[in-house]
């Protein structure tokens, strides 16, 4: 029987295989612009960003198309490229689809997470903690991302755990700015819902997550409100000198 045939009765094994030099670096280019070390709007220059990441201006070239492509950052005709400067619009979109999401996490995970699901989101919230504490930004945000993760894959839920890893990394970028801000009050909401899933409350499990994100959520349109982002210089258009008129 050809595999052709065999197609259709089980899924083939994927091979794994390592990333491309163009996918790390466009690994990398997104870590910068979401620990905020590339700010929205900023001149990304292929020569500096090769120099720093260490490899030539072609994978740059490359990896700047398809972040453009996804959004995170702007082509502009004779300027170049810019970090993206997200609208507010699209930020209250994505925010609000993210609640979504986890708060059907939050419920889920509360009806199947078992003790040692619970102990390891403990153990995250505490690794939080501390680094509020001793204001470690990068940290925290990290960490934070980690347990939302853990509360979405505690759910059980497959399709809604690649659902939310595909928003997970421009949350990030959003919960960055604010997440000194929001300090301290986001682990003790977190740890109620880690009280809450434990118990096996699943409407309380439910509320926590939604206003908790709903709580990020204001905290960043209040930041946009009062420290709004200045957008790319629009590209400049070049007309074409006139041909002189024949004699």
């Amino acid at each position: 029987m050809l595999l052709s045939d065999q197609a259709g009765r089980a899924a083939a094994p994927k091979i794994p295989r390592p990333a491309t030099l163009r996918e790390s670096v466009i690994e990398a280019i997104q870590e910068l612009i979401v620990s905020g070390q590339l700010k929205p709007g900023q001149h990304l220059v292929e020569s500096e960003l090769a120099e720093l990441l260490g490899v030539s201006r072609q994978p740059v070239r490359e990896a700047l198309q398809q972040l453009s492509g996804e959004g995170w950052v702007d082509l502009h005709p004779g300027q170049g490229a810019f970090v993206h400067v997200p609208t507010v619009e699209e930020a209250d979109q994505l925010l609000a689809v993210r609640a979504l999401l986890e708060t059907e996490s939050a419920r889920l995970a509360a009806q199947h997470a078992d003790e040692e699901g619970v102990r390891r989101l403990r153990v995250l919230c505490e690794r939080g903690i501390a680094a509020v504490r001793s204001d470690d930004v990068d940290a925290a945000v990290a960490t934070n991302s980690e347990l939302h993760a853990l509360v979405t894959g505690l759910s059980g839920n497959k399709v809604l755990s690649e659902l939310a890893s595909q928003v997970a990394r421009r949350v990030r970028w959003y919960h960055t700015p604010v997440a000194r801000q929001r300090g301290m009050a986001s682990w003790e909401e977190h740890t109620a819902l880690i009280d809450a899933i434990e118990r096996g409350d699943q409407d309380r499990a439910a509320q926590i997550m939604r206003e908790h994100t709903e709580h990020t959520r204001a905290s960043y349109m209040e930041r946009r409100e009062n420290e709004p982002v200045e957008p790319a210089p629009k590209p400049v258009r070049r007309r074409r000198p006139r041909t002189p008129a024949a004699g």
